[in-house]
């Protein structure tokens, strides 16, 4: 005998039986990863995030290289779900597949340091992108290669955009660590030894921090000596808080490229210097960059 079910049932089944979300594919995060370095002379830590297909397929990928803030390490972003941000993007077609890298840098600022006892620039340019590209099936050229970071790491990923535009198409700044002269002058004694001390001068003060390394590495200055020409080749995100103590420097980064009429995008969202604050603006920053990807050149 046929059961003739009600419409009302029938739909009320559907939506018991249909999951809320649809499935989405994940990737697969590794940790404890290592590149040795004859320029450092020791191993450096990264975790990478491998998208759903990588093991699957025999195609090349995008890849992004993301970077920690002061005091993280190379599963940071990890922590912060990188990989499940990109899952999501993945799975709902915002983005292409794509390779996330994660260096650890320490408290680097990854810069070569005042009196080049600590060469993380040159590393990063010169060992460790080539071996990771080497390592994994990453597409070549700078068209397929993006940085981004946060804090330390938004400063340093905007330093190495602006000073090798040649190598990155797109590059995604989350409260950036940007300082006028002014604010680096005016931070403690304690300010500046813990958190640029190695990096640029132990004991300085005031206007003695504002050094000729100091200033190769002020994402304000690479800007305005750069060829204009070829920073506009750069797809540049910035993403800061409105409660965020970098806001300050960060405002001064987006009103110097509107100045020199280079294209950006500049947002301001709710939030501070926070964790929740770059966990949830990673995936529009991805989704930017994965436009960039997509772009035909």
């Amino acid at each position: 005998m046929r059961v003739a079910w009600p419409l009302p049932s029938v739909i009320l089944l559907l939506l018991v039986v249909q999951p809320a979300y649809p499935q989405v594919s994940r990737g697969t995060v590794k940790e404890g990863l290592t590149v040795e370095s004859k320029i450092l002379g020791r191993s450096v830590r990264y975790s990478i995030y491998l998208p759903f297909d990588y093991e699957t397929s025999t195609r090349s990928y995008p890849v992004v290289y993301l970077l920690h803030g002061g005091g993280g390490s190379d599963t940071s972003w990890v922590d912060l779900e990188a990989g499940m941000t990109a899952d999501e993007a993945i799975s709902r077609r915002d983005v292409p597949p794509m390779i996330l890298v994660m260096p650890d840098a320490g408290t680097s600022r990854y810069v070569n340091s005042h009196d080049n006892s600590v060469r993380y620039e040159e590393f990063f340019l010169k060992e460790f992108l080539p071996v990771i590209e080497s390592r994994y099936r990453v597409r070549p050229g700078r068209w397929q290669r993006a940085i981004a970071g946060f804090s330390m790491g938004g400063y340093s990923s905007l330093v190495y955009a602006l000073k090798h535009p040649e190598m990155f198409t797109a590059c995604a700044a989350f409260s950036a660590a940007i300082y006028t002269d002014e604010m680096t002058i005016a931070m403690t004694q304690e300010q500046w030894d813990v958190g640029r001390g190695a990096a640029f001068g132990l004991g300085l003060k005031g206007s003695a921090r504002i050094t000729e390394h100091y200033k190769s590495y002020d994402p304000l200055r690479i800007a305005q000596s750069a060829d204009p020409e070829k920073i506009k080749r750069l797809k540049l995100y910035l993403d800061c808080g409105d409660d965020d103590f970098r806001d300050e420097g960060n405002v001064a980064f987006h009103f110097l490229l509107r100045r020199l009429k280079i294209p950006h995008e500049f947002r301001v969202r709710d939030g501070g210097h926070t964790l929740e604050y770059w966990r949830t603006g990673l995936g529009e920053g991805l989704r930017f960059i994965g436009n960039t990807f997509r772009v035909p050149f």
